[in-house]
């Protein structure tokens, strides 16, 4: 039987408080063609437990897995190879039942990992220092937003066109009950960047410039001219990472001189997961760290000389008042960090290098090949692991038609920005090392015949 601590009595003196006829209407931003007025579809109201473990197997049946196909989504998640060592080491009794690290003399384990976490973080970002994780990619560039405001004392950020589409709509929508003000025009399918356009927009309004890097489209941007203008006019640069495996090859955004750096940690060690649990990176110079979000781990040493770790920094609102903190998302994703962090060791910087020219290499020569097929052209030259096509017609219908031949080719842009404006026949395409030459074949091929 359910504990249902409240009596109705209860309910309605909390309401009559807070000035809600009913319960109803604590949901009133939730769009009605959103909201759930009946049973889920499909699922039958009661059955045994092996009715339901058939009924929803024959549902899984209907995805078509990443390891049966040949893959190529990518735009803000990715398919790299977790090694098996990774999902048996977070499953460690003393990892996997660790919570949260309240009290540091009986989380040191948690409080090391963390620690460490954060060192590879800081490094792979190149700045002075990371935190203990955030929630997932899209909530830490919204944090980062909400630092620069805290620095500067500003409340404009400039988006760069390139900024994943999702990240902007969280953005959008947190911005809803700030008084922060979000400039953003959306992309163009185009070889260049807006980087002219971000250096003519910063006036003396503007807190913060975001730019992903590399950007939805795959194209790569020099951030130090950006940085440099921004210093100059009293703003700071905030650089998006949606793919860090990209940061075993390109320069960091750290010494370009960004000033806070944020993304997706998913790429390393998390795997994809049907869209979550992810994983969220914050890193920062270190004269903002009293402005930096989150948790902040510390090694010390204790009163008998020994090595310890201790939480040296949380002003999040679990622990000082809500309009105090500098974070009222109190999620760090714990497990997902410390998967990220024992992935990266096994890899080891060499190994991380490594990693990333396979995936440029390969992706280079699926990029040579799909522009062969009649028809498509290669919108971005320069690039990581992802890159853009142009096909002769709208992508969605597209990407439905080859996924019915078994090949998951991309992400249309179409999809990410339904507005059209001249994006709907672009399709981003990813390539990690778990493409081989027999994919991009069976890609270009199964391309050809639909376009025909």
């Amino acid at each position: 039987m359910r504990y249902l601590p409240l009596t109705d009595t209860d309910r309605s003196a909390m309401l009559d408080v807070i000035g809600a006829s009913s319960i109803d209407d604590l949901f009133a931003d939730v769009p009605k063609a959103a909201r759930l007025v009946g049973p889920i579809a499909g699922l039958p109201d009661h059955a045994s437990e092996q009715a339901v473990e058939r009924h929803m197997a024959s549902l899984a049946a209907k995805n078509l897995a990443a390891g049966s196909a040949p893959f190529f989504l990518g735009a803000g998640a990715y398919r790299h190879h977790v090694p098996a060592s990774v999902d048996h080491l977070i499953q460690r009794g003393e990892f996997l039942t660790s919570y949260t690290p309240y009290q540091p003399e009986i989380a040191q384990g948690t409080l090391q990992v963390l620690f460490e976490f954060q060192s590879q973080v800081a490094r792979l970002y190149g700045c002075e220092v990371a935190n203990a994780s955030m929630y997932d990619g899209s909530t830490a560039c919204w944090e980062a937003i909400t630092m620069a405001r805290r620095i500067t004392r500003r409340a404009k950020a400039i988006l760069s066109s390139g900024l994943h589409p999702h990240y902007v709509s969280v953005v959008s929508t947190l911005a809803r009950f700030t008084e922060d003000e979000i400039d953003h025009k959306l992309p163009s399918l185009s070889s260049t960047t807006d980087s002219k356009d971000l250096l003519a927009a910063i006036d003396e309004d503007t807190s913060c410039i975001v730019v992903q890097y590399p950007d939805v489209l795959g194209r790569i941007d020099d951030l130090a001219p950006l940085a440099e203008a921004a210093h100059a006019r009293g703003a700071l640069l905030v650089a998006v990472v949606t793919e860090p495996v990209a940061l075993g090859a390109l320069r960091s955004p750290g010494e370009m001189g960004a000033d806070i750096v944020v993304g997706e940690g998913q790429a390393l060690g998390v795997g994809l997961q049907f869209g979550g649990p992810y994983l969220g990176l914050f890193a920062t110079r270190e004269k903002f760290v009293r402005q930096m979000p989150g948790r902040l781990c510390g090694e010390t040493v204790d009163a008998e000389g020994k090595r310890g770790f201790v939480l040296t920094l949380s002003t999040r609102e679990q622990h000082i008042r809500r309009e105090k903190a500098t974070s009222n998302i109190c999620t760090n994703s714990g497990l997902c960090a410390l998967a990220f962090s024992i992935h990266m060791t096994l890899l080891g910087e060499k190994g991380l290098r490594a990693l990333a020219a396979v995936n440029h290499a390969s992706a280079c020569a699926a990029a040579e090949r799909l522009a062969r097929v009649p028809g498509v052209e290669l919108v971005t030259p320069a690039f990581f692991n992802e890159f853009t096509l142009r096909l002769p017609r709208e992508t969605r219908p597209v990407v439905r038609a080859l996924a019915d031949r078994g090949v998951l080719a991309g992400v249309s842009l179409g999809r990410l920005y339904p507005d059209g404006d001249g994006r709907e026949n672009g399709l981003v395409v990813a390539v990690t090392e778990t493409v081989t030459p027999e994919d991009v074949e069976a890609f270009a091929a199964a391309l050809k015949e639909v376009l025909a």
